[in-house]
């Protein structure tokens, strides 16, 4: 492969950048250069229409991967509350009815839970993680975030849900947390460093 580009499949640069920090040792064993998809200004936005989360990150790696002809990695991720069988899931971003609107969201699932004691308020934050090469292989992998629901936000780190879920095993939430302190437990951070042996194995 002479393109020793790895195509993230989003538009945040924030993301790459935490993306690049996760993998920074296996790209700089393989030789590879994580980029996001903004340097391809011609590659459409892919809908993401599954229903679970590996759906839609294998729905984002695959497009990106014929579209550029490089591999590609996707992610999808959200939160998970027990009380409520898994929701918001991958409605998690537009909980409230208007995509990305990270208070009304947070807002909304505390009233829906608001009644539920304390013993019942375990939650997760879920990631995952697919790597699509331009030959149509795939390898995907999970990662899992534990803690419970708290009564209200804490917190000014972090994004989306990250004031309302403590930590499992800390008094703090993940919007407490600093950036590398959550990198090393993250789902995210799970989900990608899991993939890492996948890059290994396919690109190494």
């Amino acid at each position: 492969m002479s393109d020793r580009r790895i195509v993230l499949a989003t538009r945040n640069p924030g993301k790459v950048v935490e993306l690049r920090a996760i993998l920074a040792d296996v790209l700089e064993e393989l030789g590879l250069e994580l980029v996001g998809v903004t340097e391809f200004p011609d590659v459409a936005d892919v809908r993401e229409t599954g229903v679970t989360f590996v759906e839609n990150a294998t729905l984002k790696a695959r497009a990106v991967a014929e579209a550029t002809g490089l591999p590609a990695l996707a992610d999808d991720s959200g939160l998970a509350v027990d009380v409520l069988g898994g929701a918001p899931g991958v409605f998690s971003a537009r909980w409230s009815g208007r995509h990305g609107d990270d208070e009304a969201n947070l807002r909304l699932l505390l009233a829906q839970v608001a009644d539920v004691p304390d013993e019942h308020r375990g939650a997760a934050f879920v990631c995952s993680a697919v790597l699509a090469l331009p030959d149509g292989r795939i390898a995907d992998r999970e990662g899992r975030f534990p803690g419970t629901l708290t009564r209200e936000p804490r917190g000014a780190g972090g994004f989306g849900y990250d004031p309302i879920l403590q930590v499992a095993g800390d008094s703090r939430t993940a919007a407490e947390l600093d950036p590398a302190e959550k990198n090393a437990i993250s789902h995210r951070g799970k989900a990608f460093r899991a993939l890492a042996d996948d890059l290994r194995r396919l690109l190494g």
